[in-house]
This record gives C-alpha cells, structure tokens and sequence, in this order.
C-alpha cells in the first residue's frame, strides 16, 4: 500500500476508538497493512456458521447491516467508523451473526495479529474492546445510541426527564366554585374569603363558567352590570379544560391559543367530567419568571418598536434555554410563532395609527414561507404579504398607494427588530405583493393553469400563508380560489411534484453527504435546501392533492396526511420525526453560529450527530418515492 493510501487510511482510523487510543507511528504501520475491500449491495462480508476469518472489519464508508436467523432479522446496522466481526474474533468461534452490504460499502480488514498487538501492547485501547465485548455494544464509552445508531428523536414524555415545561404542573386542587344561582356579590365575596383571583361556575360538579378578577373590573366595577346580577350574565364559557397531568408547555400554549389566564382541570380533561382543579397564570410564573406569557404581555404593553426589539431578543433566550432542555422542538415552534405573530401585530397596530387616516377597507397582513408555516424559530428575513377588499375602479390607486405606504412602515418596523428584508423583495411593500382579493385570485390562477419554473417556485412560497392581522374572510376567500384552481387544472400538481423531487436524497455514492461545490459556503451542508423543504414540498403537495384548507405546518400537514392515508403512516411517521430533527439541528447551529442555521459544516459535527444527520435522509428518499410514483412523475422527468 502505498503511503498516501496508508495517510488517507490513518487520517480515518485515528477518528475512532480503539484505533484513537495509539500512537501515531503504531496507527501508520497498522494503516499501511490495513486490506480495503469494496462491496456491492447485498454482498456478504461473512455468513452465519461460517469459520471466523483472520480479520475484524471497520466500516469506511456505506453501511453494514448484521444479521441474525438465516438472514431474516436486521439485529444491527454498522455505519461510517463501526467495527464489526470482532467478538468471533476474540472468542475464537465461528460467527454466530452475518455481515451484509445494505448499500455499496468499504471496509476496512484488519488482521487479528494487529488486533492481539493491540490488546497486548496498548491498556486503553485493550479496556474499550474487552468492554465492547462485555457489554455487547460498539462503543461502551459512548453516552449515546450505544449500538444503536439509527434513531428517530421521539417526542418528550413527562416524567422522562427533568425539565420544568414537561412537568406536570402543580395548580390548584380546591378549586373555589359557585352556583349557577349566585350573584355577583356572593361569587366576588366567595373569592375575597379565599383570597382568589377566579371562581368557577358549576353546575352538577362540572365547570359550566368561570369568573376572574378581570371580569369583575372590566364588567361590573365599570357599571355594566349590578352586583344584584346573576353570575351568568358576566361568566365567560365555555371554559377550557384539561387533565390533571397538563404539562407547563401545554398550558402556557393553551393559554397563548385562547388569550386567558386560567384554565380547568377535570378528571378525563374534558368539560364534561368532573371539576378537579383550576390552573392559573400565576401558577406557572411561579414556576420560572421569563416564559412565553409574560413576553406576550409585555408585547401587548409596549409602546416603541425599540421595546419590542428589546423583547423579541428575550425570546430569543427563551428558545435557546428550550433547546438545551430538549423541548421538543414542535412545542418550541408553536411558542416563537406566537410571539413572532405577537410582535408583527403590534408593529401594524403602530403602522396603521401613524397614517393619517384609517385604511380605507379591510385588509389582511400574511406571514410567507417558513413564518407561514410556523416554522420560523431563528431571526431569518422577512416574507409577507398584504391582500386588500375589493374597490371601484376609480378608488383603486389611492387605496394601493395607502396600503403600500403602510406596508412600508411595517417592513421598516419588523427590520429595526431584527427580522431583515427580503433579499427578493417578497414583502408586502413590493407593489406586486399588494393586491386586492380579486387580484390575488386572479394572480393564483394563473401561476396554477400556466405554470412555469418561476410560477410553482412562488406557488411554494406563497401556498404557506398565515393571516397575522386583519380580515381573515378575505383570505378564506383566497384560499378558495386556489382549490377551485387547482381542482380544474389539477396537472398543476405534477409540476408541484417535480419541484418537490428537484433535490434528492443529500448523500452521495458511499452515502457521504452532498455539499456545496463552489460559492461562499463551499463544502458546507445546506440542510434547508437539501434535507428541510424535500419534507415541506412533499407535505405541501400532498394535502393539497387531498383539497385540505388550513394546514400550513409541515408536521401538522403530515399528521393530517396520517389520518387520510393510514396505509402510509409508517413513512409519515418518520417524515414528522425527520423534520423535528432537522428542524432542531439547524435552529441549534444557528444559534451557535448567531446565523440562519441553513449552511453547516460538516467537520463540526461529531460522529453521532452526522449518523442522526443521516437518519433523517432514508424518509426523504421514501415520500419523494411515493411522489413519483403517485404522480407518475417518471415521464416528465
């Protein structure tokens, strides 16, 4: 072997234990004696029964699947860096397992003289192969996936480990009630003895309203109401209820969801069960003082875009100390959305009183894309986009005019916090995304019955709409129009589906990753382009192939796609659990990077984190599968 194969042989082993436990010159000898053999898929390295040959293995590159039963059952798969063969080996018998390519592979053969050197003349590397051997695992002293290298990120449950916001919370179990019979007087009296801010309405010991502090203020001590009054005249129902085992992160989301501070707990956690407890605001800011509700609040309370800079970075933090506890990362989505609609709200709610008169008709604010889909957790640029009522002719120029200057304002306003303009100009500011409804039906049909690459790169942008603000009929109306569209002219959706497929599976031959060739980020991995949107194009087309209205979220969409297709919740299944990873992967390294995330270098991951990386590959290669063969794409490819 020759020393720049022997080099490029060391430069690899060096990387993994036992072989990162030597000296450099001991690893150089034993690189330069080091056999590669090159398998094609399905082939055998060794069989089961077989006599142990006079060698271990290290997988270079591909993957190995170890098999037990005559083949039959996969027991484990050997990635980039795994040994395997060596506990025959060791105790000196045939191989109770067989090794098989599951994919085009290297390997490494290294003979067991090297490996009884090994053992006798280095006590670390002796300790990890006597350990792997005792212990049944690859890597005894790894903290992760011991043997186990293939794994899907599964959704926390409470009581797995030890973070506040999947704890169950602690709230109120003597709940202070009342009768539907009661006056305002006796419920208010009720709480003062109790020293309450709330009191439940009941009716056959379940909850029928609720009453709270601020409906006291705002109702009665206004004047609206008498304290002689019945209960159910100033009562808010129906109330919101949940199970005794609500954790903190569910809570503080249905808080945020129905804009209240208290919600009820009942035995099965619906309102028809009986009354267990009340949970309240207070009993979640004592539990830690920075969480989404009080950020929330402090949006609402703020008077200067400056401030709301000021909170949205605290948010920021907030997702940073959600990350390193392992929230899940849907919960995490669902919280950062609400503050970012919270905070785009305010900004127009600014916009609007800083023009010199009230828009002329109702209009609608819509997030694009990833803000959108709920999906945006790291600051990114913006994408928005404006849709106006419909006017007479002769209005039609002085109310784009208004809401153009209006849009201005916002995208300035969103910009000095922190989310920066789009470098394409998709922001309602731009003329050709401020239209009116008729416009943008208009606009709609055309990129959908005259399609062009152009057309279906802004129908995947513009399909993942969300109304921050405004009239929400006049994007129900547009949302219809698109259905109606798509219905008479559904080839539409082959060209979606050849969009979807345009970036394949990121790994190349002998699965190493596909990096960017040339440009600013040369050799790094672009994980939207290559690993995120196959999993957003593929859920996009596919609820709309179904005519399903207001499903923007990727995971949503393909939870929605569970219960439609049964027949494939395995695949979608994993699809959700791929994106969860990816989309946790690039938040985290964006983060660390203070970035979007989007490009990574692979040289700074470790072996685990490339194999999870990894993982979430085989699913896209699944659904764009599916895609082809549904849409029988194969013709027009």
């Amino acid at each position: 072997m020759s020393n720049i194969i022997a080099e490029r042989v060391y430069d690899f082993l060096k990387n993994f234990p036992p072989f990162s436990f030597l000296e450099r010159q001991e690893l150089l000898e034993i690189s330069g004696k080091v056999k590669v053999i090159y398998l094609e898929k399905n082939e055998f390295v060794f069989k089961e029964g077989e006599t142990t040959h006079n060698h271990f293995y290290i997988v270079k590159d591909g993957a190995i699947g170890i098999l037990r039963e005559q083949n039959t059952i996969l027991v484990d798969q050997c990635d980039e860096g795994d040994i395997f063969g060596i506990r025959a080996l060791i105790r000196k018998g045939d191989y109770f397992l067989s090794a098989q390519a599951i994919e085009e592979s290297i390997v490494y053969s290294i003979s067991s003289e090297l490996l009884e050197r090994i053992i006798e003349t280095n006590n670390e590397a002796n300790k990890f192969l006597i350990t792997s051997f005792a212990t049944n695992t690859r890597n005894p002293y790894s903290n992760e996936n011991k043997g186990v290298l293939f794994t899907y990120a599964t959704d926390l449950k409470p009581g797995q480990f030890d973070f506040t916001e999947i704890q169950s919370v602690q709230y109120s179990k003597h709940p202070v009630t009342c009768s539907l019979t009661s006056t305002i007087q006796q419920a208010a009296t009720i709480m003062a003895r109790n020293r309450v801010g709330s009191i439940v309405i009941e009716k056959n010991k379940k909850p029928y309203g609720i009453i709270t502090d601020k409906d006291l203020r705002l109702k009665v001590a206004t004047g609206n109401y008498k304290i002689e009054d019945n209960v159910q005249q100033i009562m808010s129902r129906p109330v919101i209820t949940y199970p005794p085992d609500i954790t903190i992160a569910e809570a503080q989301i249905a808080m945020i969801q129905h804009g209240i501070t208290h919600l009820c707990i009942t035995e099965d956690g619906t309102p028809g069960s009986m009354l267990t407890g009340v949970l309240s605001e207070h009993d979640i800011l004592v539990v830690h003082g920075n969480n989404p509700s009080v950020l929330i609040k402090e949006i609402k309370r703020s008077d200067t875009t400056e401030s709301l800079k000021y909170i949205r970075n605290k948010a920021q933090q907030l997702l940073k100390g959600y990350l390193e506890q392992n929230i899940p990362v849907f919960f995490i989505s669902k919280i950062i959305s609400k503050i970012n609609e919270a905070v785009t709200e305010k900004v127009i709610r600014f916009s609007v009183n800083e023009m010199e008169s009230p828009p002329p008709v109702t209009f609608g604010w819509l997030s694009l894309g990833s803000q959108g889909r709920k999906e945006q957790l790291l600051f990114t640029d913006q994408d928005n986009a404006l849709v106006f009522e419909n006017v007479a002719e002769e209005n039609y120029k002085e109310t784009k005019k208004y809401f153009l200057t209006l849009s201005k304002k916002v995208t300035d306003k969103l910009h000095v916090i922190g989310f920066e303009y789009c470098p394409a100009n998709m922001m309602a500011s731009n003329p050709k995304w401020c239209l009116s409804v008729n416009e943008w039906k208009k606009q709609f049909n055309n990129w959908i019955v005259k399609p062009d690459e152009k057309k279906i790169m802004l129908s995947t942008i513009f399909f993942d709409y969300d109304i921050v603000y405004g009239n929400k009929k006049l994007i129900d109306e547009m949302s219809d129009s698109i259905f109606t569209s798509i219905g008479t002219y559904t080839i539409f959706l082959n060209f979606l589906g050849l969009n979807a497929l345009k970036n394949p599976p990121p790994l190349g031959f002998f699965r190493q990753f596909l990096v960017e060739e040339t440009g600013e980020h040369k050799d790094q991995f672009d994980i939207k382009a290559r690993a995120l949107m196959p999993l957003v194009d593929a859920a996009r087309l596919l609820i709309l192939s179904h005519s399903i209205k207001n499903y923007n979220n990727t995971i949503l969409r393909f939870e929605k796609l569970i219960e439609i297709e049964p027949q494939n919740r395995d695949l979608y299944i994993s699809c959700i659990n791929a994106f969860k990873i990816l989309l946790r992967f690039r938040t985290v390294h964006g983060l660390q990077q203070e970035s979007s995330g989007r490009f990574i270098d692979l040289n700074s991951l470790g072996k685990s984190d490339r194999l999870k990386l990894k993982s979430c590959f085989k699913p896209i290669k699944e659904i764009q599968e599916l895609i082809r063969v549904r849409f029988q794409l194969s013709h027009l490819m």
